[in-house]
């Protein structure tokens, strides 16, 4: 006996305040038939195991028949194809407790004005559809930048400190600096969980030269000696050491602004 099957997939996009997203199989039975064959059976069941089992809400079943037979008729063996792969699914270890609906819809009628591919037409209507109610995807958070510690963070947030800019040549702190420095230090110790890497740039090198020379030091370490000065700074206001890291990054990660904001210290969350 001639039997097939086909899948067909129906993706809904939904709204950020979240519209449910469906994914639809289609099983198509023989006329006056609800039993699966073994290609059937093994197909719908390898449809649901491919699902992301992680946003798997529910599955419903919901049986139908084609427009021909009396309506009880049609309402018993609708109901019993949607049994059918209810079973099939069961039995293959698809757990019982998602499946929320098991539904016999009865015949679909077909409209007076159909009467090309008419066998074509009734056979999709002898189909049990299995549609399996997603979750939304969880939202995508990325990094970003701001000007202050804020209530929640992801890691690799950075923290770009706007008055923390450096003399050229210098890692010395300014006076416009620590006070910038002084209201980061207090949100830091409102925010005790978060941990973070403290980064020092540089401006003004040529290409060859990654890194810069420290005038106070004489030594190539600019960009390191930035964030050490930082790093001791909140050591003196009691920011737990274990909380921070530091590290010079010389002048590969420019902003390409004016040069003297590549002179700088941002914070970068590791941990929250």
């Amino acid at each position: 006996m001639n039997k097939y099957w086909k899948i067909l997939f129906l993706l809904f996009s939904f709204s950020a305040v979240s519209a449910q997203e469906e994914v639809v199989n289609s099983v198509y039975f023989e006329f006056d038939k609800y039993h699966l064959d073994e290609k059937q059976g093994n197909a719908v069941v390898s449809f649901i195991k491919n699902v992301d089992s992680t946003r798997v809400e529910s599955i419903q079943i919901f049986g139908y028949c084609d427009d021909r037979g009396k309506d009880a008729y049609n309402f018993k063996l609708s109901n019993n194809r949607a049994n059918t792969i209810k079973n099939k699914l069961v039995s293959s270890g698809i757990k019982s407790k998602i499946i929320v609906t098991i539904e016999g819809k009865g015949r679909v009628l077909i409209d007076d004005d159909i009467l090309e591919n008419l066998p074509e037409v009734r056979s999709k209507n002898r189909r049990v559809d299995v549609v399996v109610n997603m979750k939304p995807l969880p939202k995508i958070v990325l990094p970003g930048m701001f000007n202050e510690i804020q209530k929640k963070h992801i890691v690799g947030d950075r923290i770009f400190l706007a008055d923390v800019l450096f003399e050229k040549g210098s890692s010395k702190i300014n006076i416009k600096a620590k006070n910038d420095l002084e209201k980061m230090a207090k949100a830091l110790l409102k925010y005790k969980n978060l941990k973070f890497e403290i980064q020092g740039h540089v401006c003004c090198t040529p290409p060859y030269q990654k890194e810069a020379i420290d005038r106070d030091t004489k030594k190539r370490q600019l960009s390191s000696n930035r964030a050490q000065a930082v790093y001791k700074f909140f050591v003196t206001k009691k920011i737990d050491k274990l909380r921070m890291t530091y590290k010079g990054y010389g002048n590969s990660q420019p902003l390409g602004k004016e040069p003297e904001y590549d002179r700088r210290v941002e914070l970068v969350i590791t941990s929250i």
